[in-house]
């Protein structure tokens, strides 16, 4: 019976993608990291459409030219989703509060805006895992997560039932073999 190696070793696989996959999601979250999935282009070739990118919190005042940062573009800009992008330039306001201007890795300028920081500390780029952003993705797609549940503990479910099946049938067998005579003898 080959089906019950091949089906241990295809659980054991899917027990370990799991775990690796709950281990890139959890783990930094644990250490205090955001992630946040990159869904354009606009820095390529750095983190590419579909990574998930980590970011820690870090004062204001430590960021400098080259570093990535996450943060919301100032009203009136092509999105009001949080945005990725690395530090170009660093000036200062109207305000003297210190304003940025940030470019995508892959686009050939600047971002049209420059902005100040409201806060004392911003997300910065820490590290990235590529192409993982798509499964989180297709994760808030509702059936896809049902999906995703669902058919693990319908297989989870199948097995058991299978294990319990299995038991029925040997014990069956033994009884029938104990009731013809055949069944173990015991010497004295």
């Amino acid at each position: 019976m080959t089906s019950v190696p091949v089906a241990r070793w295809l659980g054991a696989g899917m027990t370990v993608l799991c775990l690796a996959l709950a281990a890139i999601l959890l783990l930094p979250a644990a250490l205090g990291y955001q992630r946040y999935v990159i869904v354009s282009s606009s820095m390529s070739g750095t983190y590419d459409k579909g990574s998930i990118v980590f970011d820690e919190t870090v004062p204001v005042k430590e960021l400098k030219v080259g570093d990535a940062i996450t943060y919301e573009p100032p009203p009136g800009t092509f999105s009001q989703d949080l945005v990725t992008h690395r530090i170009a330039s660093i000036g200062t306001d109207e305000q003297g509060r210190r304003a940025f201007r940030t470019k995508g890795d892959a686009n050939p300028g600047a971002d049209p805006w420059t902005f100040s920081l409201d806060g004392s500390e911003q997300a910065r780029v820490a590290f990235s895992v590529p192409y993982v952003g798509y499964l989180l993705a297709g994760l808030s797609i509702p059936l896809v997560r049902m999906l995703a549940i669902g058919l693990p503990a319908i297989a989870v479910a199948f097995l058991i039932l299978a294990g319990i099946w299995r038991d029925a049938g040997r014990e069956a067998q033994r009884r029938e073999a104990e009731a013809s005579g055949a069944g173990p003898q015991w010497t004295g």
